[in-house]
């Protein structure tokens, strides 16, 4: 049994569970249980597809985030992705997201997380999920294009679950997300019940909106409106200054006291990061449990964690699995504690740095978006995305990289100014600026 098994089997054996109770939460939709019982079945093919694989020396995770597109309709505040995930590089075409599917099922993948930007933005993903309904896909977007069309789509495609972010009431959601959001999340509700389309929420939990969230009443509300899933996902302070709105240590203690409860009293599923992953071993990130797949193909240990050895442009989903820094990571021996409520891999930024720097056989690396300093080796820059902080590139070749939300140092001390990002920073009266004020969600490209 290699280092990751264990860990691995825990995984699976919770993504067993939470099918299970989502079958025994719609019991009254023979539908949805008839699909969950082919999910279930699907699930233990690929598990044993993964267990194949393992007793060759090929850990295969059956969870993957991917980051579809980096566009988005709106612009939130606190957004990791706007943050750390965007540049000027072209996303995968279409193809070469089929064949990275198809790779990814294949080899016993059976869940996928499809992240943005906005991943409805991407005009083919329903084609694509439609294809592999051997995949369970949680679609998480922000529900502004939720129409009647693509409600029909999610009616045909059982294996796809819309998870719709919301930040607590419409004051909290609205200030984060734009005016009008929570009032366009509120009526794709209304679509997605009527429909009878299983579906949830997202909420990234901070300091500030950890009491609403965890209001019985909220859930009840919200329960009553159809939602049958919750994923609370720790807020990751990705823009320096904004600490305070993680979680106090009293609030992640108490977080799981309350999960615990609901999970009993309340007809849905509870589903929290990184909490749920300290009963599993601690983070099960760079290919443990999961891992990450941006917009431009970049494989990266997760969301929180941009760095990246391999692109899929030029390489199969299994080669990638072989990346000398997720191999680092998983073989390092490195404690990833998640126990504070806090990312493990964000805090070791600069360790998961070091590694990616060290690259395998003195060849250099390419590097996604870094929140801290990076050299490259033998004097040859790494290719880095949108920073938070300064890069240098190794002998004063200077990286090259979108804009920063800080300045970024080039080679020869030439310093390039860029505009820094609003995220949640707080006015006087501790109302956040800089959140989008149209709620006709005109495209960013």
């Amino acid at each position: 049994m290699t280092e990751t098994q264990p860990s691995a089997l825990a995984f699976e054996a919770t993504i067993f569970q939470e099918i299970r109770a989502a079958a025994r939460i719609t019991i009254a939709d023979p539908r949805f249980a008839a699909r969950a019982a082919r999910l279930l079945l699907q699930q233990r093919r690929a598990a044993h597809v993964r267990a194949r694989h393992e007793a060759t020396g090929l850990h295969v995770p059956p969870f993957v985030i991917y980051s579809i597109t980096d566009r988005c309709n709106l612009d939130c505040e606190g957004c990791y992705d706007k943050l750390l995930h965007r540049h000027d590089r072209p996303e995968l075409p279409d193809e070469n997201v089929r064949r990275i599917l198809g790779e990814m099922r294949d080899l016993g993948v059976s869940v996928m997380l499809l992240a943005g930007g906005e991943p409805l933005l991407r005009e083919s993903l329903l084609d694509f999920t439609a294809d592999f309904p051997e995949i369970l896909f949680l679609l998480f977007t922000n529900g502004s294009l939720i129409d009647a069309a693509v409600i029909e789509r999610l009616r045909d495609q059982r294996h796809v679950v819309p998870v719709l972010s919301i930040e607590g009431d419409e004051t909290l959601t609205d200030r984060r997300r734009g005016r009008g959001t929570y009032d366009h999340v509120m009526a794709a509700m209304t679509r997605l019940r009527k429909r009878r389309v299983f579906f949830g929420t997202s909420t990234t939990l901070t300091s500030e909106n950890y009491d609403l969230h965890l209001d019985p009443s909220h859930l009840r509300d919200l329960i009553g409106r159809g939602c049958r899933l919750f994923y609370s996902i720790n807020y990751v302070p990705v823009q320096p200054g904004t600490e305070h709105l993680q979680l106090r240590p009293e609030q992640v203690h108490d977080l799981e006291r309350r999960l615990a409860g609901f999970r009993t009293s309340l007809p849905a599923i509870f589903i929290a990061f990184p909490h749920d992953e300290i009963a599993l071993g601690g983070c099960l990130a760079a290919g443990r449990g999961f891992l990450h797949i941006n917009a431009y193909g970049d494989v990266e240990p997760c969301p929180f964690s941009p760095y990246s050895d391999t692109n899929l442009t030029d390489m199969s989903f299994g080669d990638a699995l072989a990346s000398p820094l997720l191999q680092k990571i998983l073989r390092s021996g490195v404690v990833l504690d998640e126990t504070d409520g806090q990312c493990a891999l964000w805090k070791k930024r600069d360790w998961v740095c070091r590694l990616l720097e060290e690259g395998g056989d003195g060849e250099a690396l390419r590097a996604s978006p870094d929140s801290m300093s990076a050299e490259g080796g033998d004097g040859e820059a790494l290719r880095a995305s949108p920073d938070s902080m300064s890069a240098e590139g190794g002998d004063g070749e200077a990286l090259r990289a979108s804009p920063d939300s800080m300045s970024a140092e080039g080679g020869e001390g030439e310093t390039r100014s860029v505009p820094p990002s609003p995220m949640f920073a707080e006015g006087r009266e501790g109302e956040a600026q800089g959140s989008s004020p149209d709620p006709r969600f005109t495209e960013r490209g």
